[in-house]
């Protein structure tokens, strides 16, 4: 791809896979009535985008899932197995990709997440990978609920290319939602929607001339 310099990958069904369905059903079964319109891949509830920006803590989004669910007895621990059923994993071979692409280019991940979905995947990395954490894949990670902005509000892209100089022109960004491609054009970088299965990052790069 011509005059790219910088790039900005998601992290969910670009380097990692998540399965919005798991979690509806896992929804359903705590008793949660039209799990389509309270949490689907481009609409959903404002208690998700809330705890993604870290406007509510852990603890308020479980309340949360209570009062959606009609249940006060939902334990802690079965609150966050149905919100972490989503959560897939990493094909090994993504992190070579990510070490490749890093050698020709500046990266950078940005990644609407979660408190309760971050301890999980730390977890799943430590445990499968020995890896610590992202960091060693990019130059720098974005997490919303660690800069309290998310996709597709142009200000959370504004804020990634100021702190980094970044020349949008020469920066691309990839991701899985077509809404978020569309933040990201408005605030001046290229983008591509990802239209692989995770697992296919390195084919897809292939494919599209990054590497």
């Amino acid at each position: 791809m011509e005059n790219i310099k910088n790039i900005i990958f998601d992290y969910g069904n670009v380097i990692f896979t998540i399965d919005f369905q798991r979690a509806q059903d896992a929804f359903a079964k705590l008793g949660i009535k039209d799990v389509t319109a309270f949490f689907a891949h481009k609409a959903h509830n404002s208690l998700f985008d809330d705890f993604e920006t870290a406007a509510i803590t852990p603890e308020e989004f479980r309340a949360g899932i209570r009062e959606a669910a009609a249940n006060s007895d939902l334990s802690d621990a079965e609150i966050d197995s149905a919100w972490n059923s989503l959560l897939i994993g990493t094909a090994p071979q993504n992190h070579q990709v990510l070490q490749q692409v890093k050698e020709k280019y500046r990266t950078f991940l940005l990644s609407n997440s979660n408190a309760i979905h971050y301890d999980w995947i730390t977890a799943y990395l430590q445990t499968t990978f020995e890896v610590e954490n992202l960091d060693g894949y990019f130059e720098k990670v974005y997490f919303s609920q660690h800069i309290k902005l998310r996709k597709p509000h142009t200000a959370i892209f504004e804020q990634v290319i100021k702190e980094n100089g970044l020349n949008p022109a020469e920066t691309l960004f990839i991701d899985d939602s077509p809404q978020h491609i569309e933040g990201a054009r408005k605030a001046g970088l290229k983008a591509l929607l990802m239209t692989e299965p995770a697992e296919r990052l390195g084919d897809f790069l292939r494919q599209n001339g990054i590497l």
